[in-house]
């Protein structure tokens, strides 16, 4: 089958887009708004950009009535952001914290996660998370109903089994992330296997 973008309507290429590019990884993303209220919501248009410098991507689109959601506006109000990554041991927190809650809900209290300080911003980060990575903006991309964030990332912090004693390597058997597929798929990455490069 073919399907011509130009014509196809928004909700179709959607679902194939979502459908056959997975898995996708899931940044549990933490902000802070202007009154101190904290927000969390998954990002599953997410990656990592480049190591030099450390950039991560998330792509998050407006609500359904056009107005900006809660991590877009405190994003760039405060140009700092969380993303966490998501486990099997956290992953039903965040489903509950995908939910449109009213702007002034703590989402991490709420779905039963504990927040702790970040070292270099002031957005929180979420204790029970294998991994955070602490970012500052380094640019805004508004394209039609979704903006591309770019952040860099000024502070890592890794939960200790994840890695191997010298802290240079993941250990696949602790370190197992969750990604989305399509709809309300999801897949863990307990079945790893190695290839070399010949």
């Amino acid at each position: 089958m073919d399907f011509d973008f130009t014509t196809l309507p928004e909700a179709d290429r959607y679902r194939l887009l979502c459908s056959f590019v997975g898995p996708r990884p899931i940044a549990l993303v933490t902000t802070v708004d202007d009154r101190g209220c904290q927000n969390a919501a998954p990002m599953s248009f997410f990656n990592v950009f480049s190591h030099a410098p450390p950039l991560l991507i998330l792509g998050m689109q407006t609500r359904g009535d056009g107005s900006e959601k809660d991590t877009v506006a405190n994003i760039r109000r405060s140009g700092e952001f969380v993303a966490h990554m998501v486990d099997l041991t956290i992953a039903e927190e965040m489903i509950v914290t995908s939910v449109s809650f009213p702007s002034d809900v703590d989402e991490i209290q709420f779905a039963g996660l504990t927040s702790t300080p970040s070292v270099q911003v002031s957005a929180p980060r979420i204790k029970e998370s294998p991994c955070a990575m602490e970012c500052r903006v380094a640019q805004i991309l508004d394209y039609e109903r979704r903006s591309i964030v770019i952040g860099e990332v000024v502070q890592m912090y890794v939960r200790d089994e994840c890695l191997d004693q010298a802290g240079r390597y993941v250990q696949p058997e602790v370190y197992q992330p969750i990604a989305r597929l399509h709809a309300d798929n999801y897949i863990a990455s307990d079945n790893q296997f190695v290839l070399k490069s010949p």
